[in-house]
């Protein structure tokens, strides 16, 4: 799986808690979760759980801690996705 499809899945894994959806459209990997797109904290937990289910793959609080961008948010899904 490449960054890019991971990213057009990510897109849609948040899209239900981004309130202002313009902001979706050009979706990079500099875009922060809670700052940029305005998710708060208690929204990222239900995406982490999203992603979880989706992928099939368990984020621990460090790996959680490091997800603040779109790109980060990536990585972290390609390193659990090689070690599960």
């Amino acid at each position: 799986m490449t960054k890019d499809q991971i990213k057009a899945e990510i897109k849609g894994v948040i899209e239900p808690y981004v309130m202002q959806k313009e902001l979706l459209d050009n979706l990079s990997d500099e875009i922060q979760l809670i700052g940029d797109l305005k998710i708060n904290s208690a929204h990222v937990v239900d995406i982490v759980l999203d992603i979880e289910e989706k992928y099939d793959i368990t984020i621990d609080d460090e790996s959680i801690n490091k997800m603040n961008t779109i790109g980060e948010a990536i990585e972290v899904i390609l390193e659990k996705m090689k070690k599960d």
